[in-house]
């Protein structure tokens, strides 16, 4: 069979030849955008990763709780990684830009909602999820999860999943505000851990938590008897996230 024929059976037009080398050039930028994101990130160790609605204006509880608890890891050290938009986003780089370390927002190209604040000391932008996604993990010690919507439930369940699984290290998973998370993990128990799609022992792999100080305690109390640099084994794990 020539390679027309071959072409027409698989159902592979000169339209989607076309379509098809633009889809392969596309892995150009898609590199890019990784090679950048570790370039720049690579110093920004000890970092946490801290999300959050980006809907809540800067006259709301959750955005001062935001700023307070950045500022706290800034000046103990920490970088804070945030979204780079509004709401708690910015609240989260904010904090960081008024303390002691950097501020750090993985800004993400959207038709609507996204727009980068000015509180940041190291600025990317991403045209892709998922590489923006491999970043919030890869130089994070700890996870910071405020109130938000279905982007911050993404980041939550997949740092959740990537440690049960076992493709990265264990870190700190700590969850702001008691009443806001407590429906969703009383149906974690309800539903997910009564069917078995978890075991109740994933119920400790996060944190819930309501003051600064007690994020604080919690990623000093994970990192007590060990340095925040990842193990050998665990160093293997991120390079292979």
């Amino acid at each position: 069979m020539d390679e027309k024929n071959k072409k027409r059976k698989l159902g592979i037009s000169p339209k989607n030849d076309s379509a098809l080398s633009r889809e392969s050039w596309k892995i150009f930028q898609i590199m890019a955008e990784f090679v950048e994101g570790f370039e720049r990130l690579a110093c920004i160790k000890p970092s946490v990763s801290v999300f959050g609605s980006a809907r809540l204006a800067n006259d709301h509880p959750f955005y001062t709780l935001a700023v307070e608890i950045s500022r706290a890891l800034s000046d103990a050290g920490f970088s804070v990684v945030s979204g780079g938009g509004p709401g708690i986003m910015e609240a989260a780089n904010r904090g960081a830009f008024e303390g002691r370390s950097n501020s750090i927002g993985l800004n993400i190209q959207l038709p609507h909602e996204q727009v980068d604040n000015p509180y940041q000391d190291i600025s990317l932008t991403f045209r892709h999820f998922f590489s923006r996604k491999v970043m919030f993990v890869k130089y994070a010690s700890a996870y910071v999860v405020m109130p938000g919507g279905f982007g911050t439930l993404d980041e939550f369940a997949e740092i959740l999943t990537l440690v049960q699984t076992g493709k990265s290290r264990k870190i700190p998973i700590i969850l702001v505000h008691k009443p806001f998370w407590q429906g969703l993990i009383k149906w974690f128990e309800d539903s997910m851990v009564s069917l078995k799609t978890i075991e109740s022992e994933d119920l400790d792999l996060f944190k819930i938590v309501e003051t600064p100080q007690e994020v604080l305690d919690a990623i000093f109390t994970h990192y007590e008897h060990r340095g925040f640099e990842p193990s050998a084994e665990e160093a293997e794990k991120l390079l292979h996230l």
